[in-house]
C-alpha cells in the first residue's frame, strides 16, 4: 500500500489528492494543512469583500468532512508541517491547537505550500490598518476592519491581479479608493499601450491612480478614527483608513530550504517535468515551484490556479507508477477591471527585448461581435509572433466582450506550434450576436502575413513622435474624426476615399506615415500610395493604439 503526505491544499494539494485516490483506492493519503481551511477558491476573495460573491460558504470547495466523505483523504487542518525528515521519510507536525508535535511517515511526500504576500521593509508597515489578501482568515480580518471601521479611504498598493481586484471591490463599497503602483503600468504581463486602457478605466470610475510611485513610509494616528500617514517617493503623502498591500508574492520555499531540496535561481522549488524535486521521493506543484515557460525553455515563476491543478494531477500519476510530463507554463490570464476584461498569454514585448527574441507585433481594434448588431464591442489586440517563421509568440488584448474567447483561442493555437500562417485559415463561430464572418483572430492573422510577405511595411506608436524631415505624417481619416485635437500634431489630412483625386498632394521624394484610426483605413491608402510608386509605412493599430500608449 502506497501512503501518500501531501503539504498544504487549495489547488495543487487537493487535486493531487483527489486525483491519486480515483487512481488507487487503497492508497493511504493525508493532507496537511496548518490553516482552518483546506480547499478554497482563493481567486474569490476579493469578489466576496466587494459583495459579487455574497455567500462566503461558496468560497470554500472541501471540507475535511467531505474530503473524507468523497475522497478517503484524511485531511488534518490547523496542523503545520515543521520539519522534512528525508532520511526516514517522516514529516513532524505541530498541531497549532494544542502545541503537541508527532512524526508520520511517506512512501510519497507532495509540497504544495503556495505563495506568500511579499512584505516590504516599510517603516511602520506593521500596524493594525495595514493588510495582505492570501486566505479566508485574511479576507475575513478585511471585512471585519471596513465593518468595524467604517473607512472613508482606502489605498491598494500594487497593480496586480489582486491589486486591481481589490480596488475594484473597496469602490463597490462605496469607499474612496487610491492605487499605488512603481511600475508605469499596472497588470505587467501586458505591455503599457495595453495597459494603457485599463489606466483610462480606472481613472473614469474616479479612482485615484499613482503610477511611478513607490510608498516609502507609513505612520500610524491613534485617534479617535485610526488612520495612516503614507509617504510616497515623490513627496506627496496620503492619508488613508485601511491599506491593503498587493505588491507580489513569494515562493513559501523554507521547509523545502531546510530539507535541503534544490532552489532554483529565482527562488521556487526546482523540479523536473515529473514535478519531483532533487529528492526523488518529494514532489512540489503550484506557486512555490519554478516551472519551464512554454515559449523560451527557461525557468519561470507564474503563481496561476490553473498550473497549480494540472501540476497536481501530473504529480499523483507518478507517485501511482505513470509517467506523465508537465508541458510549460504559457501563463495565460485574465483581469477584470470594472467593465473592462485584460488578458494575455505567452510572452509580453518587454519580456522578448529581455531574452533577445526576434519578433514582430501588430494591433488589431475590432469588434466582439458583427457590428451592425447590438452591443458589439472594440476589442483591442495585440499578436507578437517570430518574423521569419511565424510562430506565435504571445498574444494581449482588452475591452468590454469577447477578450477571453480571443486569448484563450491563441493560447490553444501557441500550444498546438500553429503560425500566424495558419491562424488565418480558423473557421470560428459566425452568427451576428456572437462573432464577425472575419473574427478578430483572422483580421489580427491576416495583418500579421500581410506584414511577413512584404504587403505591408509597418510602424509602431512607439516610432511616431521621431520621425524625420524625409517623413510625412499623412491622416486618412475624415475631418470629423480629427476634432478637439483628436489627431497628431504636424500632419496632414486627405480622407482614404479622397486619396486617387488628390494623391499628386503628396511628394514623391519622401516617405508618407499613414495613419486612421485603427489601422484599416490606413492600409486601403498604404496600397494605393505603393501601387503608385510611393514609399510608404502604415500605423499599426492606427490613432487608438497610439492615443492609449501615450495616455
Amino acid at each position: 500500500m502506497t501512503k501518500i503526505v501531501i503539504i498544504g491544499g487549495v489547488a495543487g494539494g487537493a487535486s493531487a489528492a483527489a486525483r491519486a485516490r480515483r487512481l488507487d483506492e487503497s492508497a493511504e493519503i493525508i493532507m496537511f494543512e496548518r490553516g482552518e481551511f483546506v480547499s478554497f477558491a482563493n481567486c474569490g476573495l476579493p469578489y466576496h469583500i466587494g459583495g459579487d460573491i455574497t455567500d462566503r460558504s461558496k468560497l470554500l470547495l472541501q471540507t475535511p468532512a467531505s474530503f473524507l466523505a468523497r475522497f478517503n483523504v484524511d485531511v488534518r487542518v490547523m496542523s503545520e508541517v515543521v520539519a522534512i525528515n528525508r532520511s526516514n521519510k517522516s514529516v513532524t507536525i505541530k498541531n497549532l491547537l494544542d502545541g503537541t508535535e508527532y512524526d508520520e511517515s511517506y512512501d510519497f511526500l507532495l509540497l504544495s505550500p503556495g505563495a506568500a504576500p511579499v512584505v516590504p521593509p516599510i517603516t511602520g508597515i506593521d500596524n493594525p490598518l495595514t493588510y495582505s489578501l492570501r486566505n479566508i482568515p485574511d479576507m475575513d480580518r478585511i471585512i471585519s476592519a471596513i465593518k468595524n471601521n467604517k473607512p472613508q479611504h482606502a489605498t491598494v498598493v500594487g497593480g496586480g491581479f489582486i491589486g486591481l481586484e481589490m480596488m475594484e471591490a473597496l469602490h463597490q463599497l462605496g469607499i474612496k479608493t487610491s492605487l499605488i503602483e512603481m511600475a508605469d503600468q499596472v497588470m505587467t504581463p501586458v505591455d503599457r499601450e495595453i495597459a494603457g486602457f485599463v489606466h483610462d478605466e480606472i481613472r473614469q470610475n474616479d479612482i485615484d491612480l499613482k503610477l511611478n510611485v513607490a510608498l516609502e513610509q507609513i505612520e500610524y494616528f491613534d485617534a479617535d478614527k485610526p488612520s495612516l500617514k503614507l509617504t510616497l517617493n515623490n513627496g506627496e503623502s496620503v492619508t488613508t483608513e485601511l491599506l491593503i498591500m498587493a505588491i507580489g508574492v513569494k515562493p513559501e520555499t523554507h521547509l523545502a530550504q531546510a530539507a535541503g531540496l534544490a532552489i532554483g535561481e529565482l527562488g521556487g522549488i526546482m523540479t523536473n517535468s515529473c514535478m519531483q524535486t532533487s529528492d526523488p521521493s518529494i514532489y512540489a506543484v503550484g506557486d512555490a515551484v519554478e516551472e519551464t515557460d512554454f515559449v523560451t525553455g527557461k525557468q519561470t515563476l507564474v503563481p496561476l490556479a490553473g498550473p497549480a491543478n494540472r501540476q497536481g494531477r501530473i504529480a499523483a500519476d507518478n507517485m501511482l507508477g505513470r509517467s506523465e510530463t508537465y508541458q510549460g507554463t504559457q501563463g495565460t490570464a485574465i483581469c477584470k477591471v470594472f467593465d473592462l476584461a485584460v488578458a494575455s498569454t505567452g510572452k509580453n514585448e518587454k519580456l522578448l527585448k529581455k531574452e533577445n527574441i526576434a519578433y514582430e507585433k501588430i494591433y488589431v481594434h475590432t469588434a466582439s461581435h458583427a457590428s451592425y448588431y447590438p452591443g458589439a464591442e472594440t476589442v483591442s489586440f495585440k499578436l507578437l509572433f517570430d518574423p521569419q517563421t511565424g510562430k506565435i509568440l504571445g498574444a494581449q488584448a482588452v475591452g468590454k466582450d469577447g477578450v477571453d474567447k480571443r486569448i484563450d483561442i491563441i493560447a490553444v493555437a501557441q500550444r498546438a506550434g500553429m503560425t500566424v500562417e495558419q491562424l488565418q485559415h480558423l473557421e470560428l463561430t459566425y452568427a451576428p450576436p456572437y462573432g464577425s464572418a472575419k473574427d478578430v483572430i483572422n483580421q489580427a492573422a491576416f495583418v500579421a502575413n500581410n506584414v511577413m510577405k512584404g504587403d505591408l511595411t509597418p510602424i509602431h506608436f512607439d516610432e511616431i513622435d521621431n520621425l524625420n524631415d524625409d517623413q510625412i505624417l499623412l491622416d486618412v481619416r475624415n475631418p470629423g474624426e480629427r476634432e478637439n485635437h483628436n489627431h497628431i500634431v504636424g500632419d496632414i489630412n486627405i480622407p482614404v476615399d479622397q486619396l486617387r483625386q488628390r494623391i499628386q498632394e503628396l511628394p514623391k521624394d519622401k516617405e508618407i506615415i499613414i495613419y486612421c484610426q485603427v489601422g484599416l483605413r490606413g492600409n486601403v491608402a498604404y496600397r494605393q500610395l505603393v501601387n503608385n510608386g510611393y514609399k510608404a509605412k502604415n500605423l499599426l493599430g492606427g490613432y487608438r493604439t497610439y492615443k492609449f500608449a501615450k495616455a
